[in-house]
């Protein structure tokens, strides 16, 4: 890729994104996006499509209710035109043991949109909330077989410290997922 090439900034051409923390009206469109990710990547997640499917509009407002400045969750998404386009969140516990530790989740990003970047800026987003909170270690956890996620998260600092192995199974299939971290 060229130097100069704006996808490394994040934007394509003509095509501005920005990236924001998730808003209780983005309920719909977030839940359009977060079965798109779990029907199109189901061997990508632990969450099941059918499951989500089910779920009340109540369920994806009251996750997105949750999502504040002071809550131990928050989901950032990639937007364009005033449509999301990509997602990731971080959460964190509360128990004094832990609370040192915050783990990335949900990392999505439409195939239209792949390759300018925009997943960075979205963990980098979830960094910087956690690096407020006080936060020393970032953690997530890919499926081997998702060697672009890989490439991306090693850029953002991340390092593998584990392999789970068959962490996931779907269609008979199991999946390892590597243990990555980033120290703060």
């Amino acid at each position: 890729m060229c130097k100069h090439d704006t996808r490394v900034a994040g934007i394509t051409p003509n095509r501005t994104v920005t990236i924001r923390s998730a808003r209780e009206e983005d309920a719909p469109a977030y839940r359009d996006l977060r079965l798109e990710a779990l029907r199109d990547h189901p061997e990508a997640f632990s969450s099941d499509y059918a499951a989500n499917l089910a779920k009340p509009m109540t369920f994806w407002t009251e996750r997105l209710r949750s999502n504040s400045t002071d809550s131990a969750v928050m989901i950032y998404f990639a937007i364009h035109d005033q449509q999301l386009i990509g997602m990731c969140g971080i959460t964190r516990t509360n128990s004094p043991k832990i609370q040192h530790s915050a783990n990335i989740v949900g990392m999505y990003i439409r195939p239209d949109w792949r390759g300018f970047r925009i997943a960075e800026r979205l963990v980098t987003a979830c960094v910087d909330w956690a690096r407020t909170r006080d936060v020393k270690i970032v953690k997530l956890a890919v499926v081997t077989t998702n060697t672009r996620a890989i490439r991306c998260y090693a850029r953002c600092g991340f390092q593998v410290y584990g392999i789970e192995p068959q962490a996931l199974c779907y269609d008979s299939v199991f999946y390892d997922e590597l243990l990555m971290a980033r120290t703060m």
